[in-house]
């Protein structure tokens, strides 16, 4: 008897073609920030392009002690799975910061979120259906197109001014449109860094009010002023408190490798947050929860160090920029925040312009990508918390040379 040849064994069938991925993940582009920071992440470039905390600033052993603290005195909780809402010691603490700043708050007002970028994620789960409607400011916040472009809504964009959103444009479109939401960033906005006064706050609330809409108000930055008075939460605003969330972060104040958020909402939608959230990650992590609870008794006096040194940032920026920018540039003063927003004339394109720009190893973002309407070509954002006033003072002066090509 003989074994057959391996050459007669018969050539295997052609492998099937895999299911194609969901069409919402081709319908999204990737973040251009994103991009940016990929491309000019040597660390010769001074990168005016992200939205990152300055490093050096981190209370390296104020957190590190919290999280021995908690580490050493309950271990077996802290390394265990935690509840969807969030550790009761630290909603607790929440909810009496935010009571504290005029809105009365309970812990089970609150659902603690992985960043409060998953906050944004978890209320279009529960909110849109493809094909619903959302309204955002113009620009607006990058990746929350993002993820209301991956529920699948249609984005409309809101027109605005130096206050933020129009109230009567708002009005308009809420009756035209029929949207479920309105997506607003209204204290030290990204990417404009523009704070909605109490007056148009309150009008925004009337339309939501009178209109049957959700406001979904984001405030990443509100700690971070600089200037002026602390403007309250639309949240706070008669007839508002039940189609209001508010979103919060721990990421700009104490450090966003932590990935820890908070939302509060009505107790029906936040149920349904907490259902996605479930499904999307169980509980965000119980140790962080425990050790940033810890941390509340001093985030107060670190943040005070922190504003002290953003709003030298801000001003050597600003005192810079008239030197830095074509002649008949325009930007604005942002009384806290991250951000400047910038206009150049309108015969320059900063999209096309960039890579020259990155040539001179200093980086912006182009404005176009915030905008879910007609972008304005000529705007850009620029992020002054990162570097110190000297490196300030230089990537303008790089940036200069570089708009001059």
């Amino acid at each position: 008897m003989t074994t057959p040849a391996a050459t007669d064994a018969p050539a295997p069938a052609p492998a099937a073609p895999l299911p194609p991925l969901a069409a919402r993940t081709g319908a999204v582009g990737g973040s251009p920030v994103r991009d940016i920071l990929a491309v000019t992440a040597r660390p010769e470039v001074i990168n005016f392009a992200g939205g990152l905390p300055a490093p050096e600033l981190f209370d390296r052993e104020g957190i590190a002690a919290a999280f021995r603290a908690v580490l050493e005195e309950t271990p077996a909780q802290s390394l265990q799975y935690s509840t969807t809402e969030g550790e009761p010691a630290l909603r607790a603490a929440l909810a009496e910061r935010i009571a504290g700043r005029g809105l009365p708050t309970a812990a089970d007002d609150l659902l603690i979120t992985t960043g409060s970028q998953q906050g944004l994620s978890l209320l279009a789960s529960a909110l849109l259906e493809p094909g619903d409607t959302v309204l955002v400011e113009d620009p607006c916040y990058l990746a929350a197109l993002q993820v209301f472009g991956l529920a699948g809504a249609r984005v409309v964009a809101v027109p605005t001014d130096a206050d933020g959103a129009d109230p009567q444009a708002l009005e308009e479109l809420v009756v035209r449109e029929r949207p479920k939401l309105f997506y607003t960033v209204p204290t030290f906005q990204n990417p404009t860094g523009r704070t909605m006064p109490a007056e148009r706050r309150a009008a925004v609330a009337a339309v939501a009010a009178r209109r049957g809409v959700w406001i979904l108000e984001d405030d990443p930055y509100g700690d971070l002023r600089y200037d002026g008075e602390r403007v309250p939460w639309i949240a706070a605003c008669p007839g508002a408190r039940d189609r209001t969330v508010l979103l919060g972060s721990f990421s700009k104040v104490m450090a966003p490798g932590l990935r820890l958020g908070w939302l509060r909402a009505p107790a029906a939608l936040r149920r349904a947050c907490a259902v996605a959230k479930q499904a999307a990650d169980l509980h965000t992590p119980t140790v962080n929860q425990l050790a940033a609870a810890r941390y509340l008794d001093v985030l107060d006096a670190h943040v005070a160090r922190v504003r002290a040194v953003y709003g030298e940032r801000r001003d050597a920026m600003l005192a810079g920029l008239a030197d830095a920018l074509p002649d008949g540039s325009t930007w604005n003063r942002p009384e806290g925040g991250m951000f400047v927003w910038a206009r150049l004339p309108s015969t320059y394109d900063t999209t096309a312009l960039l890579p020259q720009v990155v040539r001179q190893n200093v980086a912006y973002v182009p404005g176009a990508p915030f905008y879910a309407g007609t972008p304005d070509p000529s705007t850009l954002r620029l992020c002054f918390v990162t570097q110190t006033p000297e490196e300030i003072g230089e990537g303008l002066r790089r940036l200069g040379a570089g708009l001059k090509g």
